[in-house]
């Protein structure tokens, strides 16, 4: 009779087993959630430490001006940058290099051109070179701030009114503003994000 039991006793030995690995395994597999979710919430103001660092937050909005007072002792040389990806325009800053005074309003124009046959749209993207200076540069007009559609052949010149905060520290002595146009389709925008190398990562969405 004992030799009759001992399979069953056996296989439900087996099963207690299984189970129990099994309630095991959830557990950690909940651990494991709950950490990474953690985690993940915990990344949110890193994130936007590093974007404030990086100059890539509130790309589409002026900045908000305080200190207007002008620094006369001091001069930010400013180089522009322009670029395309993907449109067949042309762009171009009309005056590459200016020199400024810290507190100093300035406006500079640019210029763009759709050289194909259909109207296009396109999003300006502002970077910063060094990357920091992007906290310092203080943007109150800006074709960046809005998609730009230029019907086939047109010409367009964009301003730019900008003040460096007067807070810049004394070694920031040179600024690249780098614009770069990307094409805009379907009605969608375009996200920034962190990416490699410090460089962004553009994302068309509908």
């Amino acid at each position: 009779m004992s030799s009759a039991e001992e399979p069953c006793n056996v296989t439900d030995s087996r099963v207690d087993e299984q189970r129990r690995a099994n309630v095991t395994l959830l557990k950690k597999l909940g651990v494991i959630v709950v950490f990474m979710f953690g985690f993940g919430y915990a990344l949110v103001p890193f994130y936007e430490k590093i974007c404030d660092a990086a100059g890539l937050r509130n790309i589409a909005q002026p900045d908000v001006v305080v200190n207007t007072q002008v620094d006369a002792t001091r001069a930010v040389r400013i180089e522009f940058d322009s670029n395309v990806r993907d449109l067949g325009w042309t762009f171009k800053a009309l005056e590459p290099v200016i020199s400024v005074h810290p507190g100093e309003v300035r406006q500079v124009e640019f210029e763009v051109v759709n050289r194909t046959g259909q109207a296009l749209t396109g999003q300006a993207i502002p970077s910063y070179g060094p990357a920091y200076a992007g906290q310092y540069f203080r943007k109150m007009e800006c074709f960046c701030f809005s998609q730009q559609t230029l019907a086939a052949g047109e010409t367009r010149r964009m301003p730019v009114v900008f003040v460096v905060d007067p807070q810049a520290p004394a070694d920031l002595v040179t600024i690249t503003l780098s614009y770069t146009f990307f094409p805009v389709e379907g009605g969608g925008k375009l996200v920034v994000e962190p990416g490699k190398r410090n460089e962004p990562v553009f994302v068309s969405v509908n």
